[in-house]
């Protein structure tokens, strides 16, 4: 018997206008390296030690050749919609044109999702930069900020009105301090002069993109995806509490206060001036853009306390148990808070959750996946989510991370975060257990 997943009768996540989905990103499902420009993934995954089990995204789980068959299966769960990234490496070339087998492809599969009814929420930028750019500064470059303008209007021109929502980016966060602060993502990038570099041009692309979306097109639901870590303090001792704040400005609010306001959070002002974003005038204006909805990526929380060395702003403590297979702490109740922290904070417009989900040690036996640690989660962080919604947070729709297990970035393909198991040696998708849990809870609301 599957355990299932459950929601009050009355819950205003089973009302027909909240939308349920699954989601993907581009390279961590498609493979078919060979119909696609080189991306920054590709060549940060040939540097020794930068992936955890020395694999790449070339083959991954070969979506390209089974897309049909995937959408069968994600139609088979009784989603409303499916939130996939478009591959900008797959759909431009170096002259600035649009590459038609690359176009092809993702107007076959909006069309199969469309002709299902499953709302395809696009996101234009989930990670994997041109590397033709990257060869010229990537995110450092201003320039980049234009080249995806020029991008987001080939795209949305060509692809009409297949696609229900557009959002610019997937979580600016890991790209600018993963892969250009820390080096931990590609392009593998050091310093904080570069993080926050990285970061401005990546808001001004996002601004300069919904600008474009506003034109092209208007009927769409345009906006952004951000990622929250809610900041706890370690103890109750002021200066811990103060790191915390810091600490959630720097990796939060850095992002999300000049999308919503056009200024970045006071944290700047602790920065060596060397270090601070080369702002242009004109620059907060472009970014902050009337957003038709936010995308909220949760996972865990962290903890932090009082700064131990010189120029540092705060102390990041290890994840506090229970954990996930990827080490991240589980605790449900933060994503009730963070929702209506921002709801206080900010005037917003309406929330998707667009990623929510959980590593685990998945094993296959007799042909069943019985994650029930996964289920708890989703029961658990839904239940977070119907908390905040009954307290006046406007949620709109809930999208489980992820539809399979995939590449899972600097982690290759140790971690699966997937509803469906994937067997990489031979690609066979099984429905896991939580997949199964998931139908149910949809089909309720039949």
């Amino acid at each position: 018997m599957t355990k299932k997943i459950s929601l009050s009768s009355t819950s205003p996540m089973l009302k027909p206008s909240f939308l349920f989905g699954t989601a993907t990103s581009s390279f961590q499902i498609e493979g078919d390296a060979e119909g696609r420009l080189e991306c920054i993934w590709d060549v940060f995954c040939r540097q020794e030690g930068a992936i955890a089990d020395k694999s790449d995204g070339l083959h991954a789980c070969e979506h390209i050749k089974r897309w049909k068959e995937d959408v069968v299966l994600i139609n088979s769960l009784g989603v409303d919609a499916y939130r996939l990234s478009l591959s900008w490496p797959r759909l431009m070339q170096k002259n600035g044109e649009i590459n038609q087998q690359g176009l092809a492809f993702y107007t076959m599969l909006l069309d199969e999702l469309n002709s299902l009814n499953i709302k395809p929420f696009v996101t234009l930028y989930h990670w994997d930069l041109p590397q033709y750019l990257e060869d010229e500064g990537g995110w450092l470059n201003r320039q980049t900020a234009y080249a995806f303008e020029h991008y987001v209007d080939k795209v949305t021109t060509a692809l009409g009105d297949r696609v229900y929502s557009y959002a610019t980016f997937n979580e600016p966060f890991c790209s600018a301090y993963l892969g250009y602060e820390i080096g931990v993502h590609a392009p593998g990038k050091v310093g904080r002069k570069k993080g926050r570099t990285a970061a401005h041009h990546i808001l001004l692309a996002h601004g300069l993109g919904m600008q474009v979306l506003k034109k092209n097109v208007p009927t769409a639901l345009n906006g952004i995806v951000l990622n929250f870590t809610p900041c706890y303090s370690a103890t109750e001792k002021p200066e811990d509490i103060a790191a915390a704040e810091r600490a959630d400005e720097y990796i939060n609010q850095w992002y999300m206060q000049p999308v919503m306001e056009g200024c970045y959070p006071d944290v700047i002002n602790k920065l060596d001036d060397n270090d601070k974003p080369p702002i242009q005038p004109g620059d907060m204006d472009i970014i902050c853009q009337p957003l038709d909805f936010l995308g909220v990526n949760f996972y865990t929380r962290l903890h932090y306390s009082a700064a131990k060395k010189t120029g540092e702003l705060y102390f990041e403590h290890q994840h506090y148990p229970p954990k996930t297979d990827i080490g991240w702490e589980i605790h449900p109740p933060a994503l009730t808070q963070l929702l209506l922290s921002l709801h206080q904070r900010y005037k917003l417009p309406p929330v998707y959750i667009t990623e929510n989900g959980a590593a685990m040690a998945d094993v296959v036996v007799d042909g069943r996946v019985e994650d029930n640690d996964r289920i708890d989660y989703y029961q658990n962080h839904l239940l977070a989510v119907e908390e905040a919604m009954n307290l006046g947070v406007k949620v709109s729709g809930y999208f489980a991370w992820s539809l399979m297990d995939n590449f899972e970035w600097a982690e290759g393909y140790e971690k699966r975060f997937g509803i469906v198991y994937v067997d990489f040696n031979n690609q066979a998708r099984i429905l896991k257990d939580s997949a199964k849990a998931f139908k149910a809870l949809l089909a309720q609301r039949k």
